[in-house]
């Protein structure tokens, strides 16, 4: 059995900043909370052995994964899977907040948070999303027990991960908050070990 350690990218917005709706249109570096951010991640896995290593070509999450590495021995290679790229947010793509809101209205992001139900006009390619996810746990269980994956990606597409995890908590909320990780065990049946935690 092994498993896999999905984080999402650190922090784009600072305090004081204009917070946007953020897709996979918009490549913003992460901001100075967010490298903090990263740091933490690495501090929190540091001396983890990982057996691969995954982000999207967004530079936030490729800035979260490199930072991870670097405290980890011998690091794999940091590989590019093009269905980590967060989702298209349509006409909300890196729109502010209250005008993302005023647009598709409170209940349709009610929907989005609890339910990963998108509003109208966001693109996402829902199969190739699962089937991604499928590809990284059966890696994950082929690689053996010992094997760990490291993932770095964004909340649009992490949401997603427990669709095709067989074993999930009643309670678990879907949103992987910046800076937040998960770990899902991958074997002939695979379980959510831990999600959305931020390190201590």
């Amino acid at each position: 059995m092994g498993r896999v350690i999905i984080c999402r990218h650190g922090n784009t917005f600072d305090k004081g900043d204009v917070v946007t709706r953020v897709g996979g249109r918009t490549d913003l570096p992460l901001s100075v909370s967010g490298r903090a951010q990263a740091e933490a991640l690495a501090e929190h896995f540091s001396g983890t052995r990982f057996s691969a290593a995954y982000c999207s070509s967004l530079q936030r999450t490729r800035a979260t994964a490199e930072a991870i590495l670097a405290r980890s021995d011998a690091p794999p290679e940091l590989k590019v899977l093009k269905f980590l790229t967060e989702i298209d947010y349509g006409p909300d793509e890196n729109k502010p907040e209250d005008q993302v809101l005023a647009r598709i209205g409170a209940a349709a992001l009610d929907q989005w948070d609890a339910l990963g139900i998108p509003p109208h006009g966001w693109r996402i390619d829902m199969t190739a999303i699962h089937k991604g996810w499928r590809g990284l746990l059966a890696e994950a269980k082929e690689m053996g027990r010992d094997a760990t994956l490291l993932v770095v990606t964004s909340n649009g597409i992490a949401r997603f991960l427990p669709d095709v995890v067989n074993e999930v908590p009643d309670t678990l909320e879907p949103k992987l908050k910046t800076g937040a990780w998960g770990e899902v065990e991958a074997g002939a049946t695979s379980r959510i070990a831990a999600w959305n935690r931020r390190p201590a």
